[in-house]
């Protein structure tokens, strides 16, 4: 069955679509209906039905035989360790974690949260909360404590879970010092902490407060799985970037579910018992749904990779991976690959690997520049899939189904929207725009199985945020368009689309254009005000590490290059190489606080940012070209 015969079904008929996808999942009662709709915006999927998602993840594998396949493989170039977790063994320490949560006094619905590094032990704490209908909350492991504060106060967790320490490649983060700091910081108080203590640099345990994980665990009676509703919460995951009240993105159990196991086998077609890889963390929405749930939902094996894709030891730390665990799909972020390409432009370290068994490279986080694309198919010879999603989904809502047919790769387009999503483009008056014109991407109601239901302990902010622009319509806050084929292109946030002289543009399609040019990495394009035009942009490009060119040279040919792709209608004029672009510790490029910056305002870095001290450099070099002036 094709793609098209596939996705007219799902529109047609999404209960009946969507009771038959549901089929990869054990119930423990049946749904009384597929999809509620008698409350919208606030669609609930399989009400009536009950289910353990840890129990799906974990002990029915076991059941059906697949007790002795490694369920987590750790590999932690930074730790020089690697450990593998079959299902029989993943059982039994989810069942233990499950029991310290509940002699701890947790009991179904009450919040736990994650505080860890990327150590298998932070699944086990996930899939340990969801085994007795606990909520969990991960926080990104080493957020700043007042971030860390925000959010304990927000979900009010009963017991806080947290890992000693991180480890980064030439550094220890302290995380119990932050967790401490945080839980002094917060209003609500949890009544334990359970702390895994690292031996590269174990935490002082508040007496009567904190215990050890590995003493907890030990002595703890292993938990039964407790089932719980369909649509009552899995998990709450807070936005990045948020500041002041944190918006806790809500996840559903049942729907959740469904829509992770269907994905595996239709997006990503991975089959049980093969090997997939998601080099992210378990604190972005990517970790939940591709580390942990999805493929533990079908029985596969998940590596969880403490590293970095340069510097763990060399370029060549991806291919190793892919290589010692025989990895059949990888998934990680464009930005990981433009930094494989920055240091080693010629994939010299690839040929000391054997790629043989990688089937498929997909890549999301951020819009994928075509010429990192193109070089990614290139080096690997596989098809290299750009699909596109969000924190607020958990799953992909446009990408190349591999699992139901291979569509053509347009360079630039996550392909077609996935079954299940109605993508439109809408004008500012909510009517649909021409193919190839740009507007407000938005998908009409109701949205698939394992979507955000509602913002946490916030029903009017979630219908404020998302479903009040376009009354029948969840906005995505990206803008693009979508063209005869049914190809959607994103091209930026709505919000990083310029007007220049009148004339709307996107800083995405100029982007493209520099990350063209054999010299550039990486490269964003940030509007910054001008008095005349109202908006003029501005390239902020970093090269690859070898070139030696004069960048006087360079920066004429860029001006030059988008001035011939994109017209003199750009106004395009102004380029500064910098060393490196702010980004979220996911990846994201921080145009917002650049076009801050390069504006002379006042603005508060993201919680979420790798590293403050990039946002002096920038500031200096646009100061250099005239920018970054106050009034």
């Amino acid at each position: 069955m094709g793609y098209q015969t596939v996705y007219d079904r799902s529109m047609s008929d999404p209960a009946t679509f969507w009771a038959e996808a549901a089929q990869l999942i054990d119930w423990e009662t049946p749904w009384e209906q597929v999809l509620d709709s008698s409350n919208p915006p606030f669609y609930r999927w399989f009400s009536g039905a009950t289910l353990n998602t840890c129990y799906n993840a974990v002990d029915r594998h076991v059941t059906a035989g697949r007790g002795a396949q490694a369920a987590i493989i750790h590999d932690s170039p930074v730790s020089n360790s690697k450990t593998v977790i079959t299902y029989a063994e993943l059982q039994d320490q989810v069942a233990r974690c499950a029991g310290a949560l509940k002699a701890l006094g947790v009991t179904k619905g009450d919040r736990v949260i994650v505080y860890m590094p990327m150590v298998p032990e932070a699944l086990v704490a996930m899939l340990g909360c969801a085994r007795i209908g606990a909520i969990h909350s991960v926080v990104f492991g080493g957020f700043s404590a007042r971030e860390l504060a925000t959010r304990i106060d927000d979900a009010k967790p009963k017991v806080i879970i947290g890992g000693s320490c991180g480890i980064e490649p030439n550094r220890v983060v302290h995380y119990k010092p932050l967790l401490d700091s945080a839980i002094e910081l917060s209003e609500h108080k949890p009544t334990n902490c359970l702390i895994l203590q690292r031996p590269q640099e174990p935490g002082e345990l508040i007496p009567g407060r904190d215990l050890g994980w590995a003493e907890a665990l030990a002595s703890a009676k292993p938990a039964d799985c407790v089932p719980v509703a369909a649509t009552d919460p899995l998990y709450i995951l807070y936005t990045s970037g948020t500041t002041g009240q944190p918006k806790g993105v809500v996840r559903d159990n049942g729907g959740h579910a469904v829509a992770m196991a269907w994905s595996m086998k239709n997006i990503y077609n991975i089959d049980p018992g093969e090997v997939f890889w998601a080099a992210s963390d378990v604190g972005w929405v990517v970790g939940h749904s591709y580390i942990v749930y999805a493929p533990l939902l079908i029985g596969g094996t998940t590596i969880v990779y403490e590293g970095k894709p340069v510097g763990t030891p060399d370029p060549g730390a991806f291919w190793r991976v892919i290589e010692e665990h025989k990895v059949s799909t990888l998934f990680t972020a464009p930005t990981a690959f433009r930094a494989i390409k920055r240091e080693d432009a010629n994939a010299e370290h690839l040929a000391r690997y054997d790629l043989s068994g990688l089937r498929a490279l997909f890549l999301a986080g951020e819009r994928c520049d075509p010429d990192t694309l193109n070089w990614a198919e290139k080096i690997l010879d596989v098809p290299v899939i750009d699909h596109w999603w969000q924190t607020e989904t958990g799953w992909a809502i446009a990408a190349n189904c591999l699992g139901i047919e291979q569509l053509p790769v347009k360079a630039g387009s996550p392909t077609c929207a996935v079954p299940g999503y109605n993508v439109q483009v809408l004008d500012d008056e909510g009517d649909p725009v021409k193919p190839g014109d740009i507007g407000r991407i938005m998908i009409k109601l109701p949205m698939p199985p394992g979507c955000l239901t509602t913002l946490w302990g916030n029903d009017a902010r979630f219908v404020q945020s998302y479903m009040s622009t376009q009354p029948g319509y969840y906005l995505t806050g990206d803008a693009g368009y979508i063209d005869e084929d049914g190809y959607i292109y994103v091209m930026s946030r709505i919000d990083d689309i310029i007007n220049v002289a009148g004339h709307r543009l996107s800083t995405g399609g100029m982007e493209a254009v520099l990350a063209s040019h054999p010299d550039v990495a990486e490269g964003a394009v940030i509007g910054a005000a001008d008095q005349l035009k109202g908006e003029l942009p501005v390239g902020l490009v970093v090269l690859k590490s070898k070139v030696e060119r004069d960048k006087t040279l360079i920066i004429k040919e860029l001006v030059n290059l988008v001035r011939e792709q994109i017209g003199p209608v750009a106004a395009f004029k102004t380029v500064v190489i910098v060393d490196r672009l702010p980004k979220t510790r996911s990846g994201k490029i921080l145009r917002g606080t650049m076009k801050a910056i390069a504006d002379g305002k006042d603005y508060r870095p993201p919680a979420t940012i790798d590293d403050p001290a990039i946002l002096d450099e920038i500031t200096s070099a646009l100061s250099a070209i005239g920018y970054a002036k106050h009034d």
